[in-house]
């Protein structure tokens, strides 16, 4: 058996092993075990991927930190814990978002997506808008308040930066990164929904599962060579 088959089988077992947990009320050990499952699969991505993005590995890294800090949470300050995690996965997204938008003509965006824009921000408004909504009841602290604000704006600029990103590119490369766009904004989203409204094992298992889907995406599309002809084209037609 080599590397890439052990290490894929590794992400099942542990994606398997922490849904048998949580569906026996062993949260700690289903949430350590979840821990492991993007650091496996950013080792993966090491191992398998030889045309390596900065951006895109900084995305793997950092959200593999910021999972991994559960294992030092008990030992630190809360706030520490909470600030640290978050910058982590803001700053993921963010390297995600520049990975997507370095080579999109933001002109042509302009110039031929008007009312798709339009139409996204206005919806990415009303989602942030809910979310809060939710959140609101339950934090303390006004800075707690405007990170959470910030990991939502973040997130879903990363949603429609991809789905534009689709639009332009129309290949499967781009299409991978929008699912697993997608897939993270409602891995999120059903995680909010898990924490602040109902803690269902069901909705963690869901989130979890999105999430993993969401990486299985993003390591397919890293395989795939960027084609640029259909940015000449649409340089060309613009």
């Amino acid at each position: 058996m080599n590397k890439t088959k052990a290490l894929v089988i590794l992400v099942l077992l542990l994606y398997v092993l922490s849904v048998t947990f949580h569906f026996g009320s062993e949260d700690v050990i289903a949430n350590a075990l979840e821990s492991f499952i993007l650091p496996v699969i950013t080792l993966l991505y090491f191992i398998t991927v030889k045309r390596k993005s900065l951006f895109f590995t900084l995305f793997l890294v950092l959200f593999s930190i910021s999972d991994l800090m559960i294992f030092i949470g008990p030992y630190i300050p809360y706030d520490l814990d909470y600030y640290l995690g978050n910058f982590l996965y803001i700053s993921a997204y963010i390297s995600l978002s520049i990975e997507i938008f370095k080579s999109v003509s933001l002109s042509y965006i302009l110039k031929n997506y008007k009312l798709h824009l339009l139409i996204l921000t206005i919806l990415n408004i009303y989602i942030i808008y809910v979310l809060q909504v939710i959140v609101d009841p339950h934090v303390g602290e006004t800075n707690i308040y405007y990170v959470e604000l910030l990991y939502n704006i973040v997130m879903l600029t990363l949603l429609s930066g991809s789905l534009m990103n689709y639009f332009y590119r129309d290949n499967v490369k781009s299409l991978f990164l929008f699912l697993g766009s997608l897939c993270i904004v409602f891995g999120e989203v059903i995680w909010v929904a898990y924490i602040y409204i109902s803690e269902r094992y069901l909705l963690n298992v869901v989130s979890t599962t999105l999430y993993l889907v969401a990486f299985y995406f993003f390591y397919k599309q890293s395989k795939i060579k960027q084609d640029i002809r259909r940015e000449e084209e649409n340089m060309f037609l613009s």
